[in-house]
């Protein structure tokens, strides 16, 4: 794929975070990226549990290896024609130079943004130190920078995530510090209360914020808007869904002899239909 229709997706992710607000779903392969282009998002991002549980592995620190993980940003890359955004997890390094070192190889997947959470995966320290948090991410500037990709940085406080006693108030802390560092987008992964939210988006305004909604909390995508979301992404919420139902219609067979569990499953005829005329499309632009 050429550089310059990455370049023209670079373009396309940048102006979306301008102004409004807008879904970011997050698919785990392929086919769910393609489904989730068809219905209209205008950019996707990938999750890093979502990947983990389709090769039976945990969503913890380094269980899937770097060159996986890149494989897949390029995979789903190539696989639409919209933007991605990259779940990069911590970066694939404690140091500072690890971070920038390895962003660089992410840039090269044809990725136009991603995200570098300050979650260490160590439980008695889950964080990084927030000096050293902010030197993660200003070395992720600086990788990307060098690049002239116009790729975009998220920059996450894991705060919610790892039992932080006082999550807003650090994560907000943290996220000043992650925009003085070079951030485009800022991004605390957990508050599920418009006032926690609310406070986000004002104490870093006018960087856009990232709000996770992997759950149903009642609030709605103009709820979100109304509190100055810029951007909604999912997580792991459509890969948990598709667990669900496939843990449900398994352990109906497996514990009771019932086939029931298919009642609420997609038709075969709608599924195949889709992704052959999806096929078909494709092959006739190649």
């Amino acid at each position: 794929m050429s550089d310059s229709l990455f370049a023209g997706r670079r373009a396309v992710f940048r102006k979306l975070h301008e102004s409004g607000c807008f879904v970011i779903p997050n698919p785990w392969d392929t086919g769910t990226a393609r489904y989730l282009q068809y219905l209209g998002f205008p950019a996707l991002a990938t999750t890093s549990s979502g990947l983990a549980f389709s090769l039976g592995l945990p969503d913890t620190n380094l269980a899937v290896p770097l060159d996986t993980m890149l494989r897949h940003f390029s995979e789903i890359a190539q696989a639409v024609d919209l933007p991605v955004n990259a779940d990069f997890m911590s970066g694939y390094a404690s140091e500072p130079e690890g971070v920038g070192a390895n962003v660089k190889l992410c840039v090269e997947t044809g990725i136009s943004g991603l995200s570098i959470e300050d979650s260490t995966g160590d439980r008695d320290h889950p964080l990084y130190d927030p000096s050293i948090a902010q030197e993660r991410i200003r070395a992720a500037r600086a990788a990307i920078d060098a690049t002239t990709s116009g790729v975009l940085l998220t920059a996450r406080a894991e705060c919610y995530l790892t039992g932080h006693p006082e999550p807003l108030k650090e994560a907000i802390r943290r996220l000043q510090l992650y925009a003085e560092a070079g951030a485009d987008v800022l991004y605390a992964p957990g508050p599920k209360v418009r006032a926690d939210i609310g406070a986000i988006v004002k104490a870093v305004s006018p960087k856009p914020v990232n709000i996770l909604m992997s759950a149903n909390t009642g609030l709605r995508v103009s709820d979100l808007a109304d509190l100055g979301v810029r951007r909604i992404s999912v997580g792991s919420g459509l890969a948990r869904a598709a667990w669900g139902g496939f843990l449900r219609a398994a352990k109906s067979i497996a514990e009771d002899g019932s086939f029931a569990g298919f009642d609420a499953a997609a038709s075969f005829a709608d599924l195949n239909g889709f992704f052959q005329e999806d096929f078909t499309k494709r092959r006739s632009r190649s």
